[in-house]
């Protein structure tokens, strides 16, 4: 894509072209998806979102998976285990990870 400055070119353009550009921005893009919702649906929608510029079958098969079983896994209704998602995610350069919350938050353990 030649010119993104352009008033014509579609939202989802633009999304597809800076998700593949830049991995630290489909990083940032899931970390603001997962912090603003606990919504499966839509979480599942930004992991299609980020998958979909490197190629569903490329990433199914980086991934070790069938093409059919990654978009099965992440269809609205979908529920990816987490080999799925740590394969899936280290086919496209990211990886899971945990962080500590909220220091404001009360542990759901008063160990």
């Amino acid at each position: 894509m030649k010119n993104l400055d352009c008033a014509s070119v579609s939202h989802d353009d633009v999304l597809v072209h800076e998700l593949r550009a830049d991995p630290a921005s489909a990083a940032e893009y899931l970390r603001a998806a997962m912090d603003d919702t606990e919504e499966p649906a839509v979480l599942l929608l930004v992991l299609r979102n980020v998958f979909e510029p490197y190629g569903m079958a490329d990433v199914a098969r980086t991934s070790g998976l069938k093409r059919e079983s990654l978009y099965r896994s992440l269809s609205p209704r979908g529920n990816p285990t987490l080999k799925t998602l740590t394969a899936t995610l280290k086919a496209v350069g990211l990886r899971l990870a945990v962080v500590p919350g909220n220091s404001g938050q009360q542990s759901a353990c008063a160990c």
